[in-house]
């Protein structure tokens, strides 16, 4: 099950490689200077960017640390964004699963991961292999699409998300969360919760033919009362043309234990 869900996120950031780096939700830099302002990037520090899809998050860090390695499990989309950043000579390119890091323990002084875990099929791994790789006091930041705690919220949520994206495997909630990093010894520093507003026709056709992105505006024109409140649907000439979701942000140091 996990290795077909890898090969969907693989299949799908080939073909959206170039969406992913143009993006203007990828590409929000005040979401980017936040990390910069939490981490507080030292220039003795390597950084591993998990999931690093256009890179954003190591072309941020790279002129404030000695060294970024910059990893994703599609190799096309990561061929690319080394293109992209060809200019920043520290930042090192590696293909490699979430869930299974080619680093030994106690590598990293600090470790990134924004907008991707929700294609992970084993989030639990995913975290464990994080608190793996950091040093002790070492730092984790996190950025994601979460899901509410309601159940129908989260069911209309991550139905829509799978609609758009087949890669998406499931958007968590932050208590489910909050339980997976306790368990590895990355309790929470900082952490910040807000609504993000989608553009609908650039956020559908980044992943979708324009007859699939149909279906799911479809779908979101069907949703019920409650659904489209809390996701503040926007509808104008019965097309959707915005929406919002829920995005969590996290920094966690690694528990030392001398």
């Amino acid at each position: 099950m996990s290795d077909s869900i890898k090969r969907q996120v693989q299949e799908t950031f080939s073909k959206s490689k170039e969406a992913y780096v143009t993006s203007s939700t990828h590409n929000k830099q005040s979401d980017l200077d936040l990390i910069t302002e939490w981490l507080q990037p030292q220039p003795t520090w390597k950084v591993l960017d998990i999931a690093t899809g256009g890179g954003h998050v190591a072309r941020q860090l790279s002129p404030d640390v000695e060294m970024v390695f910059a990893s994703d499990l599609t190799k096309e989309m990561l061929a690319n964004t080394s293109t992209h950043l060809k200019s920043f000579l520290n930042i090192h390119y590696i293909v490699a699963d979430a869930e299974e890091l080619p680093f030994i323990e106690a590598t990293f002084d600090a470790v990134t991961c924004r907008i991707a875990p929700h294609h992970f099929p084993n989030p639990d791994r995913f975290i464990q292999e994080v608190s793996r790789v950091l040093k002790p006091d070492g730092q984790f930041v996190m950025i994601d699409n979460i899901a509410p705690e309601d159940n129908e919220l989260d069911n209309f949520y991550n139905t829509f998300e799978k609609m758009r994206d087949s890669s998406h495997h499931r958007a968590l909630k932050i208590s489910e969360w909050k339980d997976l990093l306790n368990a590895q010894g990355l309790p929470i520093y900082k952490e910040l919760s807000r609504k993000k507003t989608l553009p609908f026709p650039e956020w559908s056709l980044r992943t979708l033919e324009k007859h699939e992105a149909a279906n799911v505006e479809n779908f979101f024109l069907k949703s019920s009362e409650k659904l489209s409140s809390y996701f503040s649907i926007v509808i104008k000439g019965n097309k959707v043309q915005q929406f919002s979701i829920d995005e969590w942000m996290v920094l966690c140091r690694k528990q030392s234990f001398s």
